[in-house]
């Protein structure tokens, strides 16, 4: 396998991760079907964790001075979701004025009362994700299972209106996961949010996150094994504390380090990643998490036609 196709180029840095992800909790309030949550909460790994500002604050404080013009942006999701965390806003808001990179946020939309989306679009952050995979509340409830579609969509839509009201930067853009329960929706969902003023309206690809959960159309079409992308690209700061090389772990299979006793930018220019690189680009795998993961097929470079979450994300941050 050719470091020519595969390695450091674009937005990828050998320097710092293009991006960096913070799961700030593993609690949530829905239980989807596409999700490993639901049986992530019934193993013994589940802690009802939610990270330490502190650590947040550690990480925003080396994206300033270590991250700058290499970190594309940081964005907060979870192993949950990301507003149960009672501290989310006051973190976002430090990210957004320190770390002099673009913040996002992922999140399932049924917390966002008007007072909290007030607030939240206060702090400044560039972008809100709202992920909502479907387009009838019949389907809603058969894959964000425990949600209401009609109080997400009410809440989606104020969200939409306090920010034009505010004449904010924030963007604003509405997710779909494709899968069998809701494929049928596609062009329906597009064209409902398109028309209301959401900013980007993005389907993304179902994956099994990292074989925790297998899906019938999630088939892998391709023969020849290729390099993950997720080396090349980011880091996860989990809600444990944890240093973690990939975004679809559920376990902790895929932890590298207590982010209180090191660096991100030691950790990514370290001897750790360099091996784990190699061997995604040799298909020698020492590591057997990656060697049984089937989701390396999902990840796309940047320089493949089907662009990457981050891609799209990165194109409607920079109005690239």
């Amino acid at each position: 396998m050719s470091q020519k196709i595969y390695g450091f180029n674009g937005r990828l840095t050998e320097s710092f991760p293009s991006q960096v992800m913070v799961d700030i909790t593993e609690v949530c309030n829905l239980g989807c079907i596409h999700c490993a949550h639901p049986a992530f909460k019934l193993s013994p790994v589940y802690q009802k964790s939610m990270l330490d500002p502190e650590l947040n604050k550690k990480m925003v404080d080396e994206v300033f001075h270590h991250g700058r013009n290499f970190t594309k942006y940081i964005r907060y999701t979870s192993n949950g979701e990301p507003l149960v965390h009672p501290k989310s806003y006051d973190m976002i808001q430090y990210a957004v004025i320190n770390s002099g990179t673009k913040v996002t946020l992922t999140t399932n939309g049924t917390l966002l009362n008007e007072k909290r989306m007030k607030k939240l679009l206060d702090t400044g952050l560039h972008m809100i994700d709202i992920s909502i995979d479907a387009f009838h509340n019949k389907t809603y409830k058969k894959v964000r299972v425990g949600g209401n579609l009609e109080i997400t969509k009410k809440n989606v839509l104020k969200l939409l209106d306090l920010k034009a009201q505010s004449n904010g930067g924030t963007k604003i853009i509405v997710s779909f996961v494709e899968q069998n329960q809701n494929s049928n929706e596609i062009e329906l969902f597009k064209k409902f949010w398109s028309k209301t003023g959401a900013d980007e309206v993005l389907i993304r690809k179902l994956h099994t996150n990292s074989g925790s959960n297998s899906h019938e159309n999630n088939k892998n079409k391709e023969k020849v094994r290729r390099p993950c992308l997720y080396p090349w690209e980011r880091v996860v700061l989990t809600a444990k504390g944890k240093l973690s090389f990939c975004p679809t772990d559920w376990y902790g299979k895929s932890e590298i380090s207590d982010y209180r006793n090191t660096e991100i930018r030691t950790i990514w220019s370290g001897e750790f990643y360099k091996d784990l690189r190699n061997q995604h680009l040799n298909s020698k795998f020492k590591n057997k998490f990656c060697e049984k993961c089937p989701d390396w097929c999902n990840t796309s470079w940047p320089k493949d036609q089907n662009k990457s979450y981050a891609d799209l994300v990165e194109k409607i941050l920079y109005n690239e």
